[in-house]
């Protein structure tokens, strides 16, 4: 098999430590505040600095990767003589992934003798970084380039993301509930419970009143949804809410015996829609 190099982006939410480790380099999405034109990588501020101005009043807006940025990243490794595998953030809450699509189609036909291979993750955040992580063991295992893609397609189904926010706001503002529902909600301390469809689009299931209830019920449809309740990995991600993240940690492992792999912060751009106190669990489940 040629050399290549596995790609992916930053709304993966996954710490570097372990992409370098994955041996997988990662294309960044940018974010800013709309009182600012200064654009941001997400290791480009401190996270808990970046939920304090969310806290504090300040709306975030962020930015997909263009076609340009894609070719930029690809291109140096192709005319190194090395193939590009691009798995990428879900096209059911990004233009991201058609971009890379677009870079693949030009620089296919730039370098012919190369492979472009893009494949869409349908994930988002730390369930995404869980499929980057399965597909680099495909890799690791001697599937091809083809392979791996066909491996995506085929296991994406299979990675849960439930999850539930603090703050029903911020789902306003991205059209998730309704202002009537934001208002009414956190009023009364209603928090909803979300996951992701097989479509890689966000969808509100459930909700429940109280903060203890919401991060019970995500350790709840673990236990009814997982594949092998006695094996992992399981992943958890939060926007800086470490306690409510360790707490459920702990559910989990008094109720499944199963330790969580990696506990991480959902990263600014994810978190400029999901918002602060944003506590998500990822799992291999027999559906999403």
């Amino acid at each position: 098999m040629n050399e290549y190099t596995f790609f992916v982006d930053s709304s993966c939410d996954t710490p570097v430590s372990y992409l370098e480790v994955w041996g997988v380099k990662c294309i960044d999405l940018t974010f800013r505040f709309v009182d600012s034109q200064t654009e941001y990588k997400n290791s480009q501020i401190d996270v808990k600095e970046f939920y304090q101005s969310l806290r504090d009043g300040r709306d975030a807006k962020t930015s997909a990767v263009n076609v340009e940025e894609f070719k930029m990243a690809f291109e140096p490794e192709l005319a190194a003589g090395r193939d590009v595998f691009y798995l990428g953030f879900s096209s059911g809450l990004s233009t991201t992934f058609n971009s890379s699509r677009l870079a693949a189609r030009e620089l296919s036909e730039a370098y012919p003798d190369r492979k472009v291979i893009v494949a869409d993750s349908l994930c988002a955040s730390t369930g995404y970084g869980m499929l980057t992580y399965l597909t680099v063991k495909k890799l690791e295992e001697g599937a091809t380039l083809e392979e791996a893609a066909e491996y995506v397609e085929q296991t994406r189904p299979n990675i849960c993301h439930w999850f539930t926010v603090d703050d029903l706001n911020f789902l306003k503002r991205g059209g998730r509930v309704s202002a009537v529902a934001a208002f009414v909600g956190t009023a009364i301390g209603i928090k909803p419970v979300l996951h992701m469809n097989d479509d890689g689009k966000l969808i509100s299931r459930f909700n429940v009143r109280g903060r203890r209830k919401a991060v019970k019920s995500l350790c709840d449809k673990m236990g009814e949804l997982a594949l092998d309740i006695t094996s992992g990995p399981v992943y958890i991600c939060h926007g800086d809410c470490e306690d409510d993240a360790n707490l459920l940690a702990i559910m989990i492992k008094e109720s499944y015996g199963l330790d969580v792999e990696i506990i991480t912060y959902t990263g600014p751009v994810i978190g400029s829609h999901s918002g602060p106190g944003t506590l998500a669990l990822f799992f291999i489940g027999k559906e999403r």
